[in-house]
């Protein structure tokens, strides 16, 4: 039975519905792993944000028409991630239609520089695990940021490239609707909120959402600026907004919840910044920094931090290594030892390669089974089913939808199952 808590944030923050967030505003959750936000001006609509695929798009579309016929006469794109820009061609419905974005905008999407070296093989096959591509629907319960059911078709298929881009703060006439576009960089660099303020409606894209914010995401990508993230959460709280309907989740309404939700999403990035520092300069190993991290008490039960999405000691990690690099201060690891000397003076320690196997069996610690099974993987030793059996029993338990979904992900290529990678 998967993590009742999971389970709970799944069925509450991604239930399909039109939310209207003030009179002729809407919010489109659970359609997509992403929201989808529309904004009813005098003769046309704008649409913030467009969802990963053509069939998600289709599906918010229709809905919306049940509210109003109007054309859409412009697109906002809050930032470059896939899961925001990928339906927008839907939306525009065969017109030409302005997409607005922030000048730094970039995306796998658009062209990249032909001399890019990157290890795109790897960033795939782990993108696949983080969201459970080829699981059945029992086993990928949840994107972490929205449904684990949801459209595929015309996957990334209908991105229309910007045409309009923001270089700072910029006030903007929405077909009649007042509209702030506001640079705030966090979980991109590129990220543009949209504040209404004659509604008190405020769209942050990704920068706030309903779980532990995913200061880094085990897919792999270039380093989140922790600060600037933060610096733009305080922003965003100084506006007095009393709606925030963010680009994953259910809205949030009522000017003090939405000051909470975000002075303590916030806070709670510093206490991640601020504890891993500390454990740095007195020389401490990432291991026990992040064993020792724990959200402050008054904060660390708030439902919006669950760490249903990103994970604090994720979070640590990548702090670490995004401010000082991979080294680690201790002089041990300037060196290296392969997988399979490493595994080999394992197996000597413990008496032989037999006397290993029966350990990995025999221990009640699923972490420290998984580890001694990647011992014996590099020796050769035949125990792929006994990590696929393990890494089950731990997704069962876990929280994290990203975490779960890898586990189960990689058990099922262990067990020679079709991924589709």
């Amino acid at each position: 039975m998967p993590n009742a808590d999971l389970l709970h944030h799944n069925e509450i923050q991604f239930r399909k519905s039109i939310v209207e967030l003030a009179p002729g505003m809407w919010t489109a959750v659970g359609y997509a792993a992403s929201t989808q936000h529309v904004i009813e001006g005098a003769s046309s609509l704008t649409v913030v944000d467009t969802s990963e695929s053509t069939g998600a798009a289709k599906n918010v579309l229709d809905e919306i028409r049940k509210r109003t016929g109007k054309p859409v006469g412009r697109i906002v794109y809050t930032h470059s991630h896939r899961d925001h820009i990928s339906g927008a061609a839907i939306f525009a419905e065969g017109r030409v239609c302005p997409v607005i974005a922030n000048a730094k905008f970039k995306s796998d999407l658009v062209g990249q520089d032909g001399n890019k070296i990157a290890p795109h093989k790897a960033l795939n096959r782990r993108t696949a695990a983080q969201f459970g591509i080829g699981l059945s629907p029992e086993e990928r319960i949840s994107l972490g940021c929205g449904p684990g059911d949801r459209p595929m078709e015309g996957l990334g298929g209908g991105f229309l490239p910007p045409t309009q881009f923001m270089e700072d703060d910029q006030d903007i006439d929405l077909d009649g609707v007042r509209a702030r576009l506001i640079m705030a960089p966090g979980e991109t660099e590129d990220h543009m909120a949209v504040w209404l303020e004659e509604a008190g409606v405020l769209i942050p894209g990704d920068n706030w959402y309903h779980a532990f914010p995913n200061l880094y995401a085990i897919r792999g990508t270039p380093y989140r600026d922790f600060a600037a993230w933060a610096d733009s959460l305080e922003l965003l709280e100084q506006l007095g907004a009393a709606v925030l309907a963010p680009g994953h989740t259910m809205p949030v309404f009522g000017k003090d919840k939405v000051r909470e939700v975000l002075s303590t999403t916030r806070r709670a990035i510093l206490h991640v910044m601020r504890h891993t520092a500390e454990g740095m300069d007195k020389g401490q190993s990432m291991d026990d920094i992040v064993s020792e991290l724990r959200l402050p008490d008054d904060i660390a039960s708030k439902p919006w931090l669950g760490e249903f999405y990103g994970r604090a000691s994720w979070s640590a990690r990548a702090f670490a290594s995004g401010t000082l690099g991979w080294y680690d201060g201790n002089p041990t690891t300037l060196g290296t030892l392969s997988s399979a000397e490493r595994a080999r003076h394992m197996a000597d320690l413990a008496g032989g390669v037999e006397a290993l196997t029966a350990a990995a069996r025999s221990t009640i610690d699923p972490q420290w089974r998984l580890e001694l099974c990647d011992h014996l993987i590099a020796l050769g030793e035949p125990v792929e089913l006994l990590k696929a059996e393990t890494m089950e029993t731990i997704a069962e338990d876990e929280i994290n939808a990203t975490a779960r979904n890898t586990y189960l992900w990689h058990a099922r290529r262990l067990r020679g199952g079709e991924t589709n990678r």
